[in-house]
Parts: structure tokens; C-alpha cells; sequence
């Protein structure tokens, strides 16, 4: 069985241009790509693939798809076949094995670690508004410029003086021994003695990129005293839920924000983070100390392929940026970096300046790496041409490090242009380093293979789903919306009442659609919508699973719902929109499949006239239409429970209990014909 996590890493990996090509001659159309059918005989192309949304279709025979089911439809495959393809062409390891009683209990154990680690966020919090964590804590979070607003929603907190103050509490609350030791909460002396790691220090709690507490960070606010160890910043050690090097502090809260502005700012500190944020630059992540690696720069990647690094303008900061372009341009992201003014950093640089200061000054005074590692270098190799020579050596090194031809070859003639050399001697060094780098990366990966054999048994299979026509949205941009026609189910008789049963799947198809389709989008409502909150942005998952949360609502429907709590749980683990879309399609669940399918593809072939509708901006019509489709199943829900209460009427003679029936009734009417109203519904 191939797990999980390996399928996802698969999906994710395959990139639906780029596997179709190996079948198929593509052209350029617009957003997406075009060729002849290879299901079908036809001499003009009805055969599409959309790169946005990781899916195909033809409109002469009707095939669609996604990555996976193209393989298992073009080369005859099993979906496990077709994994199996893709992960060798992506040269991604496959280690089938069935899940043991071993890692049950170690999934049911890191969820543990995760809660026992929330319950030290929530006592840290709680802890500031003590009289030491006002006195000391809160006092110094505001000495920094920090707002209330601020502290309250990046969890900051106090560690109380007592080193047993969180131990005892955590334990009193349920909390076992080894899981606060092994979640680097607590530490236990060879006498017995369990202690709080975090103690008389400002508390900074560190998020997964889905908002779970998995670590801290703590400052002390106590002077040095000479010939005992002194360490300002105190940090929780790594565990099973908190790896230092695949972590970014800040990130839940940067995430939205970097995609929408398709760019991440790159700081060191935590106090770098909240006041950038604070000041209304919501797109900064911190490494939290640590050297930039890999592992953080693809978590970045999962959002923006643009990373923007900010450090300070000495020379740490100048090694820190340095160290970071060549790690982040080998990833296939584009860089650029801006250094502050000599002896600020961005904390002190943004409660300083405005947000229009900031901005403007990083737009102004931001480089590229060849333009940042020239005006560095320069300076020192003056006219001595060895060192001018080892200077054009280091920013073709670095160019060589760009995975894309293209790109390189932009930077070799950038590079050629500013130095004024011959681009052949620039190409002819790059290639000489990459072919240095790729031989290294082979036998590092032959070292790796020799250490862990993979031994894959063609027994074996992952469950998977019988292949499905995955469908493809068609086109881009979202279609005019009519009002959800309500279709009228016959009535059901109780007593002497006739009632009106709701059909709710006409509304719940429309909700769940958006989600799918729009989930990730922001709603940007006007200032003098109702739904505005100023300085807040919410997208249109949250904004549904809010508004059926607060009524209390479910689906009546148990296919959409099924689909709708599979795609809050994706949502929670901190998938792209895409990426959502490719796992429900992907499914091994064929009711969540077929849904997905039926939600996310266009059956025909628009006409020019609702093409030339659809050319409305998508923002402008989801801020329309996903409040309104709500209050709609809002008014469907409510005639049903009058429907209910009127039913109820004629089963009881207690006249006290009639009346309070009656006023409920009232209550519930009154509440329809609001929104009925807002509706525009007589």
C-alpha cells in the first residue's frame, strides 16, 4: 500500500502541462493549452489543459481529467500504476507498507504533544494579565510599540517566575508527564523533579501553517549577572510536532496575505514579524533565528514563487542575506533582496516609519542578486582585475544555481551587459558548475538509494477509485450567476397540516461549488457593505463555514456534506486552493470524487454571449452572490423549522406550551422576512 502522504506528495508534484507534453504536442491559448485530441481522430483542436486548475479536457469527446487520470487513460493504467509513473518521473520515493497498531498510536501521540502544547499557549496568555505579567510582560510588549489588538492575537504571553507554576497547572488539567517532556514544555531532574522549561520570560508562541501552537520562543527581560550563563532568547528544543528547520514564525498568519500579493518578505526576528504586521505589511515570515534552509524556503514556495529578504544593514545581516540567495534561487524562486539603512533592523525600521514609507522604501531600494553581490563586491575589488574576475566567477556560480534555462540565460546576458565580457565565457563557467552540481547530486542520491533500498511489491495496491471523468472548469473567469432555482418537492402531510419539506441541494450545490471553485479567493466587500470589517479580509470558506457555524447549520445533504468536511480538512492542513481541488478529484472515496466532479467541471462548451458575461470581475460577483446564495438557505432552513413548529401545534393541547410555540414561530418569521427583504422578495 502506498501511504498517504506519499499519494499526496505525488499529486502535488505532478504538474498537469508538464506530463501531458510527454503525450502530446501543446500549444500556447490564452491562459492554457491547446492541442488535437489524443482520445479521439479530429483535425481541429477541442482538447484543453488548464495549468491554473492541474486539469484537462476535450470538448469533442468529452475526456477529462487530471494528471493521474490522463496517465491511466492514455497509457491503459490502474491509478496505482499511474502513481507509480508519476512518482518515477518525479523521482519521488515509494516505500508501500501497511499501517501498524505502532503508528496509530503515534498519530493518536502527536495529536497529544499538539493539545498539551495549546494548553501552555492559553496559560501563557492567561499569565499576562497576572500583576507580574502586567507589570513586567505587558509593560515591555507596549515598551515595543506593541498594540493590545497585537499581542492578543499573535498569543503572546508571560512564563510566571515560579519554575513549577505551568507544570502543576498542566497537570491539574490532565495533562501526562512525558507529554509535557517530550513537547520541550517541561524538563524532570535526576531526583524527580519536574520543573517549566519557560520561566520569568516574555513568551512568544510559534504556529504551524495551519495555526497549530508547536513551539516557543522565549525572551528574558533580565540583565546579565557577571560569571553566570546568560541567554536573552530561550527556545523550545525540537520534537515530534516541531522541527526548527521547517518552520517559519509567522507563517499562519503571513499565508493569505503572501499569496494574494505573490510575494513573501523574509525577516530574522520575532519582533521583526509583529511590528511589520502591525504596521500593515502582512506578507513577513522569520526564520526564528536559525540559518535559512531548504525546507522552509519550500514552505514558502507553497504560496508565492517571489521571496523578498529584508536584513539588517551590517554585516551579519549582509552574511545572512547572502547565505539565503543561493539556497532560495536553487529552489526555483526569484529573489530579491533590500537592506535597511546601517544599524536598523526591520522592527525598528517599521515603528519609525509608515506603511507607505516602507513600502516605498523597499520598492525603491530592493536588487537582484547580481546587482546586491556587485554593489558589495565592487568596492572591495576596486580595479585589481584577479579580484574583479573572482567577483564575475561568484554571480555566475550563483546563476548556475537557477533551474530554469531561461531565466539563467536572462541573467548571463544581465550579467554579460553590467560587467562588459563575452556571454560565451559567462555560459561556458555556468555550465562547467552544473555539471559539477548535478554530478554531486547523482552520487549523493546513489549513497542514498545503497543506504535504503526501496523494495516495492507488485501485489500490493493502494485502494484506489475506478478511474472517474474528471471534469475541467471552463474558462478562467467565473460566469454571471442567475438566482438558484428552488425546486418544489411534494408536500408532506402530518395530522390535518400540510407541510412544505425544503429540497436543500439546489442551495447546498451552490454553497459547495463556490467552495470548491472559490475557497481560497478573498471577498472584498465595500466599506459600506454590512459583512466589512475594517483592516480584516476574510476568503469564502471561512466566510460560509462562519455563517453556517453561527446558525448552527449542517448540510441535509450527506454527499455534500461528506465533501464539504473532506475540504475543511484539507483547508486545515494548509493546502493550496489547487491542491484541494486535486486530492477531492483524486479521491479514493468515489461519493467525494463524483461531487467534485460534478462541482468543478462545465458540462458544455460556453457561448459567446455568456462568455461575453463572464467577463464581469469574479470579486465583484462572489461578494454578491456567496452572501446572497447564504441568506437563501438561510430562509430555506427557517421555513422549515416553522414548517416543524406549525406541525408540532396540533400534537399538544398544553396551552402554555402552544403560546411559547407561537411566539417562536413569530420569531423565526420575523427573521424570514428580513432577509427575504434583503433578498428583494416580496
Amino acid at each position: 500500500m502506498i501511504p498517504q502522504e506519499t499519494v499526496n506528495r505525488i499529486l502535488d508534484a505532478a504538474q498537469i502541462v508538464d506530463v501531458v507534453r510527454d503525450f502530446v504536442t501543446l500549444k500556447k491559448a490564452g491562459a492554457d493549452y491547446k492541442a488535437c485530441c489524443p482520445f479521439h481522430n479530429e483535425k481541429t483542436p477541442s482538447f484543453s489543459v488548464s495549468p491554473s486548475k492541474g486539469i484537462y479536457k476535450c470538448f469533442g469527446c468529452g475526456k477529462s481529467g487530471t494528471a493521474v487520470g490522463f496517465v491511466m487513460e492514455h497509457e491503459n493504467m490502474t491509478y496505482v500504476e499511474a502513481l507509480r509513473y508519476l512518482a518515477k518521473k518525479y523521482n519521488i520515493e515509494i516505500v508501500e507498507k501497511e499501517e501498524s497498531a505502532e503508528e496509530i498510536a503515534s498519530r493518536q501521540r502527536h495529536e497529544s504533544l499538539l493539545l498539551v502544547s495549546e494548553f501552555a499557549g492559553k496559560f501563557y496568555q492567561d499569565s499576562l494579565q497576572t500583576p507580574d505579567g502586567q507589570v513586567i510582560a505587558y509593560q515591555y510588549f507596549r515598551s515595543r510599540g506593541l498594540t493590545d489588538e497585537t499581542i492578543q492575537k499573535y498569543g503572546l504571553g508571560w512564563a510566571p517566575v515560579s519554575r513549577t507554576d505551568f507544570s502543576q497547572a498542566a497537570r491539574a488539567a490532565g495533562y501526562k508527564e512525558e507529554f509535557l517532556i517530550d513537547a520541550g514544555l517541561c524538563m524532570k531532574y535526576e531526583d524527580g523533579r519536574l520543573v517549566d522549561r519557560f520561566h520569568d520570560r516574555v513568551m512568544f508562541p510559534i504556529h504551524s501553517h495551519i495555526g497549530r501552537v508547536i513551539a516557543f520562543g522565549g525572551r528574558t527581560l533580565a540583565k546579565p549577572v557577571p560569571g553566570k550563563p546568560y541567554a536573552k532568547y530561550k527556545n523550545s528544543p525540537e520534537t515530534e510536532i516541531y522541527v526548527k528547520s521547517s518552520s517559519l514564525y509567522g507563517i499562519y498568519f503571513a499565508k493569505s496575505e503572501i499569496s494574494k500579493k505573490d510575494n513573501c518578505i523574509l525577516v530574522e526576528g520575532y519582533l521583526d514579524v509583529l511590528q511589520m504586521h502591525q504596521l500593515g505589511l502582512k506578507n513577513v515570515v522569520a526564520s526564528s533565528g536559525t540559518s535559512l534552509t531548504v525546507d522552509q524556503i519550500r514552505m514558502i514556495r507553497k504560496f508565492t514563487n517571489n521571496v523578498t529578504i529584508i536584513y539588517d544593514g551590517d554585516g551579519a545581516g549582509i552574511k545572512a542575506a547572502l547565505r539565503g540567495i543561493g539556497l532560495i534561487l536553487k529552489e526555483g524562486l526569484n529573489v530579491k533582496i533590500v537592506l535597511l539603512p546601517d544599524g536598523q533592523d526591520p522592527d525598528d525600521f517599521a515603528r519609525k516609519h509608515t506603511l507607505d514609507q516602507v513600502q516605498d522604501y523597499i520598492d525603491q531600494n530592493k536588487q537582484d542578486f547580481i546587482g546586491f553581490k556587485s554593489d558589495l563586491l565592487l568596492g572591495e575589488a576596486g580595479d585589481d582585475p584577479l579580484k574583479r574576475a573572482g567577483l564575475i566567477n561568484d554571480i555566475a556560480d550563483t546563476i548556475a544555481l537557477i533551474p530554469d534555462a531561461v531565466i539563467r540565460a536572462m541573467y548571463v546576458r544581465s550579467t554579460a551587459s553590467k560587467f562588459e565580457i563575452d556571454e560565451r565565457l559567462l555560459v561556458e563557467r555556468i555550465s562547467s558548475t552544473r555539471t559539477e552540481m548535478l554530478e554531486d547530486e547523482q552520487r549523493q542520491r546513489q549513497r542514498e538509494i545503497e543506504r535504503k533500498k526501496v523494495v516495492m511489491s507488485s501485489d500490493d495496491q493502494v485502494p484506489p477509485p475506478e478511474y472517474v471523468d474528471y471534469g475541467m472548469e471552463y474558462p478562467d473567469e467565473m460566469p454571471p450567476m442567475d438566482e438558484v432555482p428552488m425546486l418544489e418537492p411534494e408536500p408532506v402531510v402530518e395530522g390535518s397540516i400540510v407541510i412544505n419539506a425544503p429540497d436543500f441541494a439546489p442551495c447546498e450545490h451552490e454553497l459547495l461549488k463556490f467552495i470548491l471553485e472559490y475557497g481560497c479567493s478573498d471577498l472584498m466587500f465595500d466599506r459600506d457593505s454590512k459583512y466589512y470589517v475594517a483592516g480584516e479580509t476574510i476568503n469564502v470558506a471561512e466566510f460560509i463555514d462562519g455563517t453556517l457555524a453561527d446558525d448552527e447549520h449542517d448540510f441535509e445533504n450527506q454527499s455534500y456534506r461528506k465533501v464539504y468536511e473532506e475540504y475543511f480538512r484539507l483547508y486545515d492542513e494548509g493546502l493550496t486552493q489547487q491542491q484541494i481541488q486535486t486530492r477531492l478529484l483524486n479521491s479514493m472515496d468515489l461519493e467525494i470524487a463524483e461531487v467534485a466532479k460534478e462541482l468543478l467541471i462545465e458540462k458544455h462548451q460556453l457561448t459567446v454571449a455568456n462568455y461575453e458575461k463572464s467577463m464581469t470581475s469574479a470579486a465583484t460577483l462572489l461578494v454578491q452572490f456567496v452572501p446572497k446564495s447564504l441568506m437563501i438557505y438561510q430562509v430555506k432552513k427557517l421555513d422549515k423549522m416553522i414548517s416543524e413548529l406549525m406541525a408540532g401545534l396540533t400534537s399538544n393541547d398544553d396551552l402554555e406550551a402552544q403560546v411559547e410555540t407561537l411566539t417562536k414561530i413569530s420569531d423565526l418569521t420575523r427573521t424570514r422576512t428580513m432577509l427575504n427583504k434583503e433578498l428583494g422578495r416580496v
